[in-house]
């Protein structure tokens, strides 16, 4: 009986041994990265702007990161990990104008008096002495924010009155 007791103690006390000897090399390695890191802090701190921009791209090149937009804080957690899309890598589509400005930049002085008419016809609530004055403080504009198709008309009926004007 004694010699088992002692021999299951003897047991115990080696593992404790053990476990107090793997917890001591663990303090050891910790405090040794603990100092790695706060070394490396030290040489970053002491970095200029530039090649801090120099080691973000070695970083970004070297760990093979995504350059991902810089978002708004906390953007990012709810939003979760960005993957990037296959179409946006071929070619990024322009932007499709849907709303037109029609212009009038100048106009036929023989036929000023048929371009007046028009602009007053055009433009709602206009008479004759502002649709006048209109005409001759261009480049004015027409129209605001209606559709190309409205806007092509548009322009065709003011060329048709004498007028030269411009969609943007």
């Amino acid at each position: 009986m004694i010699s088992t007791k002692f021999f299951l103690l003897r047991s115990v006390v080696r593992q404790k041994v053990v476990i107090s000897s793997s917890i001591r090399f663990r303090r050891i390695t910790q405090a040794a990265s603990a100092e790695k890191i706060q070394r490396i802090v030290i040489d970053i701190s002491q970095l200029t702007l530039i090649e801090v921009a120099e080691l973000n791209q070695v970083l970004k090149t070297t760990l093979k990161i995504p350059d991902a937009p810089v978002m708004a804080y906390g953007a990012g957690l709810a939003a979760g990990p960005v993957q990037p899309k296959e179409e946006e890598e071929e070619a990024p589509k322009a932007k499709v104008q849907t709303i037109f400005t029609v212009k009038l930049t100048k106009f036929d002085e023989t036929k000023k008096i048929a371009l007046i008419k028009e602009i007053k016809n055009i433009v709602e609530g206009m008479n004759l002495v502002q649709a006048k004055k209109f005409v001759e403080t261009l480049p004015a504009v027409v129209r605001a924010d209606i559709p190309k198709d409205e806007a092509e008309k548009l322009s065709s009926v003011i060329a048709a009155a004498g007028g030269i004007c411009e969609i943007v």
